[in-house]
C-alpha cells in the first residue's frame, strides 16, 4: 500500500490533451517514488482529479502500458511495472525502415561497444567460454574472409562473455542492421582491405595470452576495416581540428 503522504494530482483543465495527461502521470510517478508493485489510482479517480474524461486517462494509460511502465493486475487494478528497456527497440529496428543516417549510427554503437569491452572480457571469462570461443574460429570456412553467420557467431560469443545480459540482448537486436551494413560492405565493393589484418584467431590468441589493452588494440585493428570504408566520417561544421 502507497503511504498516505503523497504528492496530489493537478487539475489540468477541461479541454487537457492525451499527452498532457500521460506527462502529468509520469511526473506524478516519479515525484511520489512509485516502485514496481505499487498500485495506481484507478481511472475514475485520475479522471475526477484531473477534470478529464475517462475516455482521456485510458487513452494516456494504455499508452503508458505499451511502454511497459504500468501493468494490470487482477482484483489490484493497475500498478507500476518493471518496464523492459529494449522492448521498444525491438520493434523498430528493421534495416528496411530506418534511414541510412540511423544505420550508420546504429553501426556507429556497435564499434564503440565493441572497442569497450575489454575490461569486462578479462574479467569475466571462463575456460569453458574460451574453448568455445576457439571451436568457432576452428570451424570458419576461410578464417581470412569469415562468412556473415560466423562473424556474427563470434562476435556474438564475445557480448555473451561479458557476462552483461543488456548488452548481450542489446548486439542481439542490432544483428539485422549489422547484417544488412555487412552486406554492403562485402556485396558492393566497399570493403577495404588492410595490411597486417587482426582476423578471429589473433583475437581469441591475446584474450588468451594478452591484456585487456593488448585486446583493444587488436580490436581496433580488426575493425580498421570498416573505419577506412567510410564509417566514420564528420557530422557537421563544428568538428574539433
Amino acid at each position: 500500500m502507497r503511504k498516505n503522504s503523497v504528492s496530489p494530482l493537478v487539475p489540468l483543465g477541461a479541454l487537457s490533451m492525451t499527452d498532457r495527461v500521460e506527462n502529468i502521470l509520469r511526473a506524478y510517478f516519479a515525484e511520489n517514488k512509485f516502485k514496481p508493485g505499487d498500485a495506481l489510482p484507478n481511472e475514475t479517480d485520475i479522471a475526477a482529479q484531473l477534470n478529464v474524461s475517462r475516455n482521456v486517462v485510458r487513452e494516456a494509460l494504455s499508452r503508458l502500458r505499451m511502454l511497459g511502465m504500468i501493468e494490470a493486475r487482477p482484483r489490484r487494478g493497475m500498478i507500476i511495472a518493471q518496464p523492459d528497456l529494449l522492448a521498444g527497440l525491438e520493434k523498430v529496428l528493421n534495416p528496411l525502415i530506418l534511414s541510412v543516417g540511423d544505420l550508420k549510427d546504429i553501426f556507429d554503437m556497435r564499434l564503440m561497444q565493441e572497442m569497450g569491452m575489454a575490461e569486462f572480457l578479462f574479467a569475466r571469462k571462463t575456460k569453458k567460454q574460451m574453448e568455445e570461443l576457439k571451436l568457432l574460429v576452428e570451424s570458419q570456412s576461410d578464417p581470412h574472409l569469415p562468412t556473415k553467420a560466423e562473424e556474427i557467431a563470434f562476435h556474438g560469443k564475445l557480448y555473451e562473455m561479458t557476462g552483461n545480459e543488456t548488452f548481450t540482448r542489446f548486439q542481439t537486436l542490432l544483428m539485422p542492421v549489422f547484417d544488412h551494413v555487412f552486406s554492403e560492405y562485402f556485396d558492393k565493393g566497399t570493403k577495404v582491405d588492410i595490411p597486417d589484418p587482426v582476423i578471429h584467431r589473433d583475437l581469441v590468441e591475446v584474450l588468451e595470452k594478452g591484456t585487456a589493452d593488448d585486446f583493444r588494440k587488436a580490436m581496433y585493428t580488426h575493425l580498421l576495416p570498416y573505419y577506412k570504408s567510410g564509417h566514420i566520417t564528420p557530422r557537421g561544421k563544428d568538428q574539433a581540428s
